[in-house]
């Protein structure tokens, strides 16, 4: 037994409630458990029991044992001086409150059914991809649309927290934000802390002073790169090197001390490629945050991504190593990467910031109308019998299995409330 399956077991009322009596025998009817407190204080506030003839309205503190109570020093605190029950799985002491009464005590233990038990033990016993693995997938199909549309919308929270600390950062200043987010997105996991560094040392407003050279706009990124530092033989990488050694002395800018990385690494996303398609992205579009902000329609957005490197890249994926014809356009998997994991976040967080509903569910309406990812998370997941149309649903599935499944929290999730309760 666990203090939170002892909660849960109270919050949901998994036990036998027929004829409950306290363990000083006077008889319990449970009007309403009491809401879970998630912070400081007693288990559950605002319970209503009655205990014999009365009818008493206050917290509900939980222990797996009741000497627990003074294990916690709970008698001279004040929050637990209203305590109206206490609840425990074994009851080896008898418990005087703050106010110098016995507490009216709750013996569980009997009380619950073996098979919930069992359950629940064999769920942080397994060893599987989930622990729900072989009883997948549990829940109907409108269980799981809910049950997806709500873990996506918390984590599209917890993204939203990122991104609010990301202003906070930037003095309040969106477009500085979304520019961040937008170049660690293209740096992709092996090189996002790179990019995000080369996109704090270039601000958008010296950004915008060069955006209709695109061959500045790249000295300015591949230089912060480090990749300018080499003796060329090519003509475009030299230009790009006179240009880059005069905005640096006009900056004062030092290259960033984070090098992007080439090794095991497909040539489409060698950090050159994306540095050239980020400078093409800058040079075709201003403002982009506001653009975001402004904008209804996700094919509108879609088009802004819709970017090839210059010419030069047609023929190269790295300076002084020409090959073979082949345009170096962003992709149709990178850009949805982009809209998953930089504008949608950006826009939900946005609308929290405001106190508005409308971003938040444009955010969510962009998110169904993405194409689910595919990665190991939601092949497995869909080997297993749970599947995902929708990037609404694949971040959803995410979430709950780095979230939720890796660390047993089956309490907190509706298929593991599904498996206890015997669905």
């Amino acid at each position: 037994m666990t203090e939170r399956l002892l909660q849960y077991i109270w919050q949901f009322q998994y036990f036998q409630k027929t004829v409950l009596h306290t363990d000083q025998g006077e008889e319990i009817v449970i009007i309403h458990p009491g809401a879970f407190n998630l912070n400081q204080g007693p288990d559950f506030n605002n319970a209503r029991v009655k205990i014999g003839a009365t009818e008493w309205a206050g917290n509900v503190e939980l222990h797996i044992k009741s000497s627990d109570w003074y294990k916690h020093n709970h008698t001279p605190d004040k929050n637990y001086h209203n305590i109206i029950l206490h609840v425990v799985w074994h009851n080896d002491q008898q418990v005087v409150d703050g106010n110098g009464s016995t507490l009216p005590t709750l013996h569980l233990e009997p009380l619950v059914a073996t098979v919930l038990l069992q359950r629940y033990e064999w769920l942080m016993q397994s060893q599987d991809f989930v622990p729900c693995q072989q009883q997948l997938p549990v829940l109907n199909d409108l269980g799981w649309i809910v049950w997806k549309e709500r873990l996506a919308v918390e984590r599209l929270h917890r993204k939203s927290l990122a991104v609010l600390n990301l202003l906070q950062q930037a003095n309040n200043h969106w477009e500085e934000v979304f520019w961040w987010m937008l170049a660690r997105n293209f740096g992709i996991k092996v090189n996002s802390d790179a990019f995000e560094a080369i996109a704090k040392s270039l601000p958008v407003t010296l950004l915008a002073k060069h955006k209709n050279q695109i061959h500045q706009l790249e000295a300015l990124l591949l230089g912060q790169a480090g990749f300018l530092q080499l003796t060329f033989t090519e003509d475009y990488p030299i230009l790009l090197q006179k240009e880059y050694n005069f905005l640096a002395k006009k900056y004062s800018l030092q290259p960033v001390k984070t090098n992007p990385f080439f090794l095991r690494m497909r040539p489409a996303n060698f950090p050159t490629i994306r540095l050239a398609q980020l400078a093409v992205f800058i040079k075709q579009s201003t403002h982009l945050f506001s653009i975001i902000k402004e904008t209804e329609n996700l094919a509108e957005i879609k088009a802004l991504l819709n970017i090839t490197a210059n010419d030069y890249w047609h023929y190269h994926y790295k300076f002084d190593e020409p090959g073979e014809y082949k345009p170096k356009q962003l992709g149709e998997q990178m850009t949805d990467n982009i809209l998953i994991n930089t504008i949608v976040p950006v826009l939900f967080a946005y609308g929290n910031h405001i106190k508005q509903t409308e971003p938040k569910d444009r955010a969510l309406q962009w998110l169904g109308e993405i194409t689910a990812e595919k990665n190991n998370i939601t092949t497995a997941w869909k080997k297993y019998g749970v599947t995902c149309t929708s990037a609404v649903e694949s971040q959803a599935l995410i979430e709950l299995k780095n979230n939720y499944c890796n660390i047993k929290r089956c309490l907190d999730c509706a298929v593991g409330n599904g498996l206890l309760k015997g669905k």
